[in-house]
Order: structure tokens, then C-alpha cells, then sequence
């Protein structure tokens, strides 16, 4: 399960890298690669879904400030993001066109959605720093298993 959890944080992460930056990819791009972060966003969230609820029943068993802290930085990360979502689709010039709808407030959304942008790129690096352990395990891991796959295909190929 961590591989996959790797597989789809990686490829959330390179896909909000190629969202983040509209002037990189142009808006419409922009627009429809954050239609896809979305769905890897979700699929995330339902893939850490045992250890949402290990938090939370941990942080009400046993307050400690990291578990609290971690769990105010998920929601709020949660929140901005679903903030970012909404005021992008509301200010859409090509999501919104394709399915023939138009929305108001462009003056509202513009600058909400530009804020909140930054917002979630401050809390997503923070989020990245605080599980920076995992990160650093799972390669740790990854390269013990690997050296040990090494010495036994070494031993296979010199009959030892």
C-alpha cells in the first residue's frame, strides 16, 4: 500500500507543479490539469483514510500538540484546497465554456482564487516537511530491500 500511496502523491504533487504556475501551461491547460488533480487529490484522500481516522481518534484519546497540529494543518490544507477548487471553476474561461455554463463574481473569485493559491502552496510545503519521516523511510526501506535482492541475486550467480 505505501508504494501506491507514493505513486499517487508523486504524480498529485507533479501535477499541482504543472498547475501552479498558469503562465507555464497557459490557462486553458491549467484549467483542465487541475480538473485531473482533483480526482488525485481524492484519490489521496480515501487512500489515507485509516490514518485520518487513527488521528483523529488518537488526537482526542491522547491530545498531543503533533497530533493536533497535523490534523489542523490536514483540514485547513482540506479547506483552502476546496477553496482554490471552487473560486478556479467559478473564474473558469474554459472548464465552465465547455460544459456551457458562466458564472458571476469574476471580480470576487479572481483574486480569492489567487490567495488561496498561494495559501495552499505555504501549507503544502509544510505538509511535505512534516512527513518528510515517511518520505525518508519508505526510501530507506526501499533501498535495504533493494541491497538485499542484490546480495541474493549475487549469491545465485556465484553458487554460494
Amino acid at each position: 500500500m505505501e508504494r501506491k500511496n507514493l505513486v499517487v502523491d508523486v504524480a498529485a504533487l507533479a501535477a499541482y507543479a504543472a498547475v501552479a504556475n498558469p503562465a507555464l501551461t497557459g490557462v486553458g491547460v491549467h484549467e483542465w490539469i487541475s480538473l485531473g488533480l482533483v480526482v488525485l487529490f481524492f484519490a489521496h484522500c480515501a487512500m489515507h483514510v485509516d490514518w485520518v481516522v487513527d488521528t483523529v481518534t488518537g488526537a482526542a484519546r491522547r491530545l498531543s500538540p503533533a497530533r493536533v497540529g497535523n490534523l489542523v494543518l490536514d483540514v485547513t490544507t482540506l479547506v483552502v484546497f476546496m477553496v482554490v477548487i471552487v473560486s478556479g471553476l467559478l473564474v473558469s474561461g474554459s472548464v465552465l465554456l465547455a460544459f456551457g455554463l458562466y458564472a458571476d463574481g469574476y471580480y470576487f473569485w479572481d483574486p480569492l482564487h489567487a490567495i488561496a493559491a498561494k495559501v495552499l502552496l505555504a501549507l503544502l510545503l509544510v505538509h511535505l516537511v512534516v512527513h518528510w519521516k515517511w518520505l525518508y523511510r519508505f526510501f530507506r526501506k526501499r533501498g535495504k530491500d533493494e541491497g538485499v535482492h542484490v546480495a541474493r541475486r549475487m549469491e545465485d550467480a556465484h553458487g554460494d
